[in-house]
């Protein structure tokens, strides 16, 4: 028999002091630190327990005594049990001070070398309705709140199209609203969720793995394409066909209607069949009169306009003067690599994902873009001693990795190469102060420009420019 967890405690009258890790807030009772979702610094509220450890705690609010001067109402109604956009009740203002601190903090606590002043961030001009890429999921249990379970009622209508809750993996909330992506998202996943209960379509089942409604994604173009991938967990061809002409008739400004019939474990769609039901099966984003294409494997940043930003910053920080040799690592679908190839003498770019590397060779081709190169394969498998001797010393590196940061391979190759710069773009300020650490045997930093990417969250992209020391 299972022994019962013993209750944890309601702490009384606990004053919220700052912000913390994954976009929580923090409190101290005695010598505790106690991290707590959805407070702001100056509030004063009772908290429970959910978890004690030796130094630390985790809870959430039960009761709030006084609000925080600084908090504002969130927009969404669905703040607080969505999981998303965490920090809607803190001035947009205050977030970006939030996160020019988590930066610098991730240099000097983490990286512990030498910076200078970093550069006020750079915040997004829209705050809402930034997205050009959202994704949801149809379920036939939805997520009960709280409120609703102790209740009492009875919910017979469980059929939900939204998010999965974080850390529950077969729990998705039913979104009324989602205020990070244009209007035309909403109305057009209401549109599908209702045209499939209208027809007794069956959502998805996410433990016994079964239904015909599965996952929807939607793309809007800062060009103002719009890309629509409805995946379905049953292969129904009655029903599918049924349900696509309804939406392209309803909304006939789509201009790539796609479909996918996935009847695998998992909700990934990069190794399935996507089939073009109307229209193209890409999108096209804009900058500075290049054009990039989008597929609904491509990965594209996801804020367009800033976006914008964040790649003139990296080329400012390369400095090219139209002579330069360019190695643009993890260079994804090529972006990058294109948008700096005309102040380059060459850009090579190197990317794990081979469907990525052909969309790069794309982007090229439809841009009149020659003087790139583009090779698929793990980092630390192409990236060699030998790759660099077949195909010249960089003058410049640009890096992009995904959150985990570099392999240590791929560092030593870079410090090997000892390009003049090297151009450090990160989503993750932690593991870029961890590999700035290890370059700083040859490298010094000279430039620091964070860019708010995701207004409401705690996330941060962070450019710095290393320079090789004398």
């Amino acid at each position: 028999m299972a022994r019962k967890r013993k209750e944890l405690p309601i702490l009384e009258g606990v004053e919220i002091i700052d912000v913390a890790a994954e976009g929580n807030s923090l409190a101290r009772v005695n010598d505790m630190v106690v991290f707590v979702p959805y407070g702001a610094p100056g509030d004063i509220a009772d908290v429970k327990l959910d978890k004690k450890k030796k130094s630390y705690a985790e809870g959430h609010i039960v009761n709030l005594i006084k609000q925080s001067e600084i908090r504002q109402e969130p927009k969404c109604e669905h703040f607080g049990t969505c999981g998303g956009c965490r920090w809607q009740h803190l001035p947009y203002e205050f977030q970006l001070k939030c996160k020019q601190q988590q930066v610098n903090d991730a240099l000097v606590r983490i990286a512990k070398v030498e910076i200078p002043e970093i550069t006020p961030i750079l915040g997004s001009k829209n705050i809402w309705e930034y997205r050009n890429k959202m994704e949801y999921t149809f379920s036939n249990k939805c997520w009960l709140t709280y409120e609703q379970m102790r209740s009492g009622e009875e919910f017979p209508d469980r059929d939900a199209a939204g998010f999965h809750i974080s850390g529950a993996f077969d729990k998705v909330l039913d979104i009324k609203k989602c205020h990070l992506q244009d209007d035309l998202g909403n109305q057009l996943r209401l549109f599908i969720k209702q045209y499939g209960k209208d027809n007794s379509y069956s959502f998805y089942d996410l433990r016994a793995q079964q239904g015909l409604l599965r996952t929807l994604m939607i793309r809007i173009a800062s060009t103002g394409e719009i890309m629509a991938v409805v995946v379905f967990g049953e292969n129904d061809e009655t029903k599918i066909k049924s349900l696509l002409e309804a939406v392209k008739d309803k909304f006939p400004q789509i201009t790539s209607l796609l479909y996918v019939v996935n009847l695998k474990v998992n909700d990934t769609i990069s190794d399935q069949n996507i089939i073009t039901y109307s229209g193209k099966d890409f999108i096209e984003e804009e900058m500075e009169g290049l054009r990039f294409r989008v597929g609904p494997k491509s990965f594209y940043q996801t804020n367009s306009l800033q976006a914008y930003e964040l790649y003139k910053v990296a080329r400012n920080f390369a400095e090219l003067t139209g002579n330069e040799l360019v190695y643009d690592l993890y260079t994804g679908t090529g972006t990058i690599a294109n948008f700096v190839a005309r102040q380059a003498s060459k850009v090579i770019g190197i990317e794990y994902v081979p469907e990525a590397i052909e969309d790069a060779k794309i982007n090229s081709n439809i841009n009149n873009i020659d003087n790139t190169l583009f090779y698929a394969g793990d980092m630390k498998d192409v990236l060699t001693d030998a790759f660099i001797a077949e195909h010249g010393r960089p003058d410049v590196m640009i890096v992009d990795p995904p959150r985990a940061g570099m392999h240590d391979d791929v560092v030593k190759v870079i410090l090997n190469a000892s390009p003049r710069r090297i151009v450090y773009v990160s989503c993750n300020p932690a593991t870029q102060a961890r590999d700035l650490a290890l370059l700083d045997v040859k490298y010094k930093v000279e430039a620091i420009q964070p860019v708010d990417m995701f207004p409401h969250t705690h996330h941060v992209e962070n450019v710095v420019k290393l320079t090789l020391r004398d």
